[in-house]
């Protein structure tokens, strides 16, 4: 950040203010986290229901 005027710097600090690059990487990773915590949490619940799919069309493959 250049420092020649006080009007100079109070554009460049309102520049970097609305800046808005890592937003969107902060938004994903806290998105993230959050599918984690929750895979975490319900992952008997989740093994339990993609074992009775997988049942369900092993079995009625069979049939075809």
């Amino acid at each position: 950040m250049k420092v020649t005027k006080g009007g100079e710097v109070m554009k460049e600090l309102r520049a970097f203010a609305a800046e808005e690059d890592g937003v969107a990487v902060v938004e994903i990773v806290l998105i993230l986290l959050v599918l984690i915590a929750l895979v975490l949490l319900f992952k008997t619940q989740i093994t339990n229901v993609l074992k009775s799919i997988l049942s369900k069309v092993s079995s009625q493959s069979d049939s075809v």
